[in-house]
């Protein structure tokens, strides 16, 4: 087991923590990150994009004029292609994007990203969160101190003073243990775990 610094709001080092090898320290393949990321982002898609067919349009399915002798080109009714308002031939229809990823793989991608955060010395474990009342100026010093302007923040538990103190500070985010995912983790710079979570993450990947 890997042991880690335990550091509290000042930045000051308190203790020291141990993290699981099976989740803090397994072997990190890009492929399986990518995989994952990428069913993440198309999950988010919402897939609405739609047009009006021919016969969705509203209008007489009358011929606007009669075929021969006017010197025009023929023409059908009021909702053919070619005339404005018409409908549309080759447009987008709504389309669910999401791809399914084995629980397996999702969990095995989850460690994969812990995993780097630890390798590359971006994670910093903090002894406790609390702050006595709402102030994004106190949040902004703590992570100026922690060197930390970046990053995701994972909790054990719904933090209400700390989520509304940080909403307004850009490169900023704060998520509970169960809301723990691949892309955030790789997303932000920094990984910012408070002790407690800890259990919870090493409970839900164990």
């Amino acid at each position: 087991m890997a042991l880690v610094d335990v550091l509290n709001i000042a930045g000051e080092v308190i203790s020291q923590t141990e993290l699981k090898d099976e989740i803090f320290n397994v072997p990190v393949k890009k492929s399986v990150l990518h995989q994952v990321v990428t069913a993440q982002l198309a999950a988010k898609r919402a897939g609405t994009a739609s047009v009006k067919r021919r016969s969705d349009v509203q209008g007489s399915r009358r011929k606007l004029y009669r075929q021969k002798g006017t010197g025009r080109a023929r023409k059908g009714d009021i909702k053919s292609p070619v005339l404005r308002g018409g409908g549309v031939v080759f447009g987008p229809d709504p389309k669910d994007f999401s791809k399914k990823v084995p629980k397996k793989v999702r969990k095995l991608a989850l460690k994969m990203a812990l995993t780097s955060k630890v390798q590359d010395q971006q994670l910093i474990v903090l002894d406790n969160l609390d702050m006595s009342e709402i102030k994004t100026k106190v949040f902004a010093g703590m992570i100026n101190t922690l060197g930390a302007e970046k990053a995701l923040f994972v909790t054990g538990e719904k933090n209400e003073t700390v989520e509304l103190s940080s909403r307004n500070i850009p490169g900023v985010k704060i998520l509970q243990t169960q809301g723990l995912n691949v892309y955030d983790i790789l997303k932000f710079p920094k990984l910012v775990i408070v002790q407690p979570a800890i259990e919870g993450i090493e409970g839900r990947l164990g």
